[in-house]
């Protein structure tokens, strides 16, 4: 469709990322020092930089050896932070973790395998959040995903007015899926395995998930 290709030509003279932009919320979501923070699909290790301001020391990980490679190399001097190549699911080598952050990642993991993998590497009082994209499939949903649209061009725009091409925001570079799993559907699988786990629908089509363990949380499948 020519809208939809003027769009896309739009945002590649325009990029910006949609993840970093919740990154500034997520870190209100965290306490202000912390022990130890794992981050999910951490990229080119943006937010796990910023988890290290607060924390004695950041485990970042991604599947994507490449990523990773770029993303020790732009770690800075004296910041307690490490990349590895790693699957979360079978991830132990940090033991448990204070924070667990998950950027644009869930979807491409077994929801209910990382959900509960996620819970069981917490220790009790840590936090959980998640940014994460799932198929609208209510009329509130859609509706936001239609404001996106137009605030879109216009975040685009202003990121990157006066910037020369070598100074502007790095639009998001990793391989992208397309959710398979509807955000009703998700709802209710985190809220099964994450009793109290707060959830709320989000502009430029995202949703975000956060939940604190408290000492005795269990799954709830096992009762």
């Amino acid at each position: 469709m020519p809208l939809l290709d003027a769009l896309a030509r739009f945002n590649a003279a325009h990029p910006w990322s949609h993840n970093a932009h919740y990154h500034p919320w997520i870190m209100r979501q965290l306490p202000d020092r912390f022990d130890r923070a794992l981050d999910v699909g951490c990229g080119s290790g943006d937010l796990a930089r910023l988890l290290a301001t607060r924390a004695a020391h950041v485990h970042g990980i991604d599947s994507d050896e490449r990523i990773i490679a770029k993303a020790r190399e732009s770690a800075g001097p004296g910041l307690p932070v490490d990349f590895s190549v790693a699957d979360v699911l079978s991830y132990g080598e940090g033991g448990r973790y204070d924070v667990i952050t998950c950027v644009a990642v869930l979807h491409h993991l077994p929801l209910t395998d990382a959900l509960t993998r996620f819970r069981d590497q917490l220790v009790p009082g840590g936090t959980l959040v998640i940014v994460g994209v799932a198929q609208e499939d209510t009329r509130v949903q859609q509706l936001l995903g239609l404001v996106s649209v137009p605030l879109n061009l216009i975040y685009g725009w202003v990121k990157n007015r006066g910037r020369r091409v070598a100074e502007k925001p790095v639009a998001m570079t990793a391989v992208t899926r397309h959710p398979d799993v509807a955000y009703t559907e998700l709802v209710r699988e985190a809220r099964r395995v994450l009793p109290g786990v707060r959830l709320r629908r989000r502009l430029f089509w995202r949703y975000t998930l956060v939940w604190k363990k408290v000492r005795g949380d269990v799954d709830p499948g096992t009762l």
